[in-house]
């Protein structure tokens, strides 16, 4: 891979095996957008890395954004995520901005000839709400697991669609310079290894009145699965619980890239879930898996050893509150390190 330092006057895009490093001290705003998962946890560190806190004024510019997939429905996500993320952002002294689109998941899995929710996201100044603009329409079906996004809606409605939103009805992003990060690695997938990881972002406008000048930048687009779990480990930080449990990614619960495995465990640690699971994979024309139903792919797969051995660690990974610490003196390497599973296509 080559490896170039990107400055300010250039206006350009870094092809996929390339690795760059954008000039950090030229941005008035540096948002990293996480799921609090190992990869966009590791943008954070890898900022550290390069020395940011060393860039006068450059740590106060940077802050966390987590689009909440459920928003007050909670169904599809791990219950522990907001709180270990609000724990994080604590530890790493960064503000930490909440963003969602209305009723969640469930409402845009469930739209019967209805609108999209609208959107809501806050900033310094508090919460802003955006009405839906969208035409009616029906789902009535989970996301499919498939690289086209049209069908594949949970990345698009629940997050890219919300991030925009936030982008593009805040001023401050105006006559300035953002540089939006996100976590995707090369090593996830064919189709990942192809991104670019330095362009201008979908919401880029810096030729246009607004003058709003977005970089996408993917720190960790070059990093192997070892390099990011070494991250951890130097700076003895501790993964979100489901990596503990035998996970090999802190997306929802209920992913739908989730293999045998996978529901096989979600089916004997949070039951309640499994069961709301099954019964819209019975409703639906499409089940999430298509050509088999939950309750089949379950019944194939093993649960995760370590999720049985530590009922306490499943009830941390499924309450609403986190007391203690996000740094260990024994780190340990965590058991859904290096486990093929379902993930990006």
């Amino acid at each position: 891979m080559s490896c170039s330092l990107i400055h300010p006057s250039e206006p350009r895009r870094a092809g996929p095996s390339e690795i760059v490093t954008p000039d950090l001290a030229s941005y008035d705003h540096i948002i990293i957008a996480t799921s609090f998962g190992k990869d966009s946890v590791a943008c954070h560190l890898r900022l550290l890395e390069l020395g940011i806190d060393k860039i006068p004024g450059a740590m106060e510019r940077i802050e966390w954004w987590h689009h909440d997939v459920d928003d007050d429905d909670p169904f599809m996500d791990w219950p522990i995520t907001r709180e270990y993320g609000k724990a994080l952002s604590r530890h790493f002294e960064v503000p930490l901005y909440f963003s969602a689109r209305e009723g969640g998941f469930r409402r845009e899995m469930l739209k019967n000839n209805e609108q999209s929710g609208g959107y809501w996201f806050e900033g310094p100044r508090g919460r802003t709400y955006i009405p839906s603009q969208s035409k009616p329409n029906t789902r009535m079906q989970y996301p499919q697991v498939t690289a086209d996004l049209r069908q594949r809606w949970c990345s698009p409605y629940l997050k890219i669609m919300v991030a925009s939103t936030a982008i593009t009805n805040q001023s401050r992003f105006c006559n300035g310079r953002t540089l939006f990060i996100t976590g995707e690695r090369a090593e996830e997938s064919a189709s990942r290894a192809r991104y670019n990881p330095f362009q201008p972002h979908r919401n880029d406008a810096r030729a246009g009145r607004l003058k709003r000048h977005i970089d996408h930048w993917m720190p960790v687009h070059h990093l192997t699965e070892t390099e990011i779990w070494a991250l951890f480990r130097k700076h003895q930080l501790l993964a979100a619980p489901p990596y503990y449990l035998g996970f090999s990614r802190f997306s929802c619960a209920g992913c739908i890239f989730g293999q045998a495995d996978h529901f096989a465990t979600i089916r004997e640690i949070h039951p309640v879930l499994f069961k709301q699971l099954v019964e819209y994979d019975q409703t639906f024309n499409k089940t999430m898996k298509r050509g088999i139903s939950l309750e089949e792919l379950a019944a194939r797969g093993t649960p995760f050893p370590a999720a049985l051995e530590n009922p306490e660690l499943c009830r941390l990974a499924l309450q609403t509150t986190w007391s203690g610490p996000v740094t260990t003196n024994n780190w340990q390497l965590p058991a859904g390190a290096y486990k093929a599973s379902g993930g990006p296509v």
